[in-house]
């Protein structure tokens, strides 16, 4: 008599949403902002000291998405060199540089404008290939290479600049204040920005070189790739986009002042976005649409704590814990996986 063998177990409604998404490469880090999403409206129904819920206000909505804007473009920089197994340290000393000199050459003048961010973003690049050269060819861990090029550009900027210097013309305030309909134009920029980096590390054979540079630079070299141009490429697309930011915050701000990029934090904020968004400080793993979730993670954590009126000093030490344990799940779900 032959044995009839029961049938297959159905999968439950999670997990055929857990194949779902791991079908479409949705990174993991969206259900830790969704999860996050949901207890910032539980915490501003029960606490908060506006009447409305922030979820059925369109313009506090809307700054979400705007908080976003500068953090996320410098992030998306940040993701390449990461994906590469680099890092920088320098962007923010270079948004600090970029939002003074467009301040001080614009001098409020709109006939200014076009040759001003020519010459910024040709700074950035070379920064950035100053930043690569020095990890690649010198051999420098890129921590303290890029650490000290960004002390470099603070010691000219604060030997030069003590304060705000010059203003932006009311045109350029745009990118900053202007909208396609409903859809401010900076985040529309912002998204323009993660999607040409989705393209180019996905898409394009530079994204599969860097992959493979981040996965083993030695295994990539002796594949037959140039890994110290992968890299420095990396950097300065990093750069570029520091520069981008640093355009964005000096629209927003109408001048540039030498502290505005040390003391947004962009640097260790982009790193951490970065890693919370599922890239590996280690390299070869990871992706810009991943470092976008979290970035709106730290903007909807801002938005939840000033809707329940946290204090400064507390936001801090509450964004640092919560940063370290979406890390420690997300490094504990990874092993798991692997073993």
């Amino acid at each position: 008599m032959t044995a009839i063998s029961p049938p297959a177990a159905q999968p439950s409604a999670v997990g055929r949403a857990r194949q779902w998404l791991r079908d479409r490469n949705v990174p993991p880090v969206y259900g830790i902002l969704v999860i996050i999403f949901i207890v910032a409206i539980l915490l501003d129904a029960f606490f908060g000291i506006d009447d409305e819920l922030f979820i059925l206000n369109q313009t506090i909505l809307t700054n979400i998405l705007v908080r976003s804007v500068a953090l996320g473009i410098v992030a998306v920089g940040q993701t390449f060199v990461m994906v590469g197994a680099s890092i920088d340290l320098s962007v923010a000393y270079l948004i600090s540089v970029t939002a003074v000199g467009a301040s001080y050459l614009m001098a409020g003048d709109p006939n200014r404008v076009w040759w001003t961010v020519l010459v910024l973003f040709v700074v950035g690049i070379v920064v950035g290939l100053i930043n690569g050269t020095l990890i690649t060819r010198l051999r420098i861990n890129s921590l303290i290479a890029t650490l000290g090029v960004g002390l470099i550009l603070r010691g000219l900027l604060n030997a030069t600049f003590e304060n705000f210097a010059g203003s932006v013309p009311a045109s350029f305030q745009t990118f900053a204040y202007g909208t396609i309909g409903p859809l401010p134009i900076s985040v529309l920029v912002l998204f323009l920005v993660v999607l040409a980096g989705w393209f180019v590390l996905r898409r394009t054979k530079y994204g599969a070189h860097l992959y493979a540079v981040g996965g083993s630079e030695e295994v990539a070299r002796l594949s037959g790739l140039r890994t110290g141009r992968v890299l420095v490429v990396a950097h300065m697309i990093c750069s570029a986009t520091a520069v981008l930011t640093g355009l964005f915050v000096v629209s927003r701000l109408r001048a540039g002042a030498p502290w505005v990029g040390t003391d947004g934090l962009y640097d260790l904020e982009s790193i951490a976005a970065t890693v919370i968004g599922g890239t590996a400080l280690s390299g070869g793993k990871g992706g810009v649409w991943g470092t976008l979730a979290g970035v709106l993670i730290f903007s909807i954590l801002d938005t939840m704590f000033n809707q329940i009126g946290i204090d400064a000093y507390m936001k801090q030490i509450l964004r640092g814990a919560i940063i370290i344990l979406a890390v420690g799940f997300y490094t504990f779900r990874s092993r798991a996986e692997q073993g």
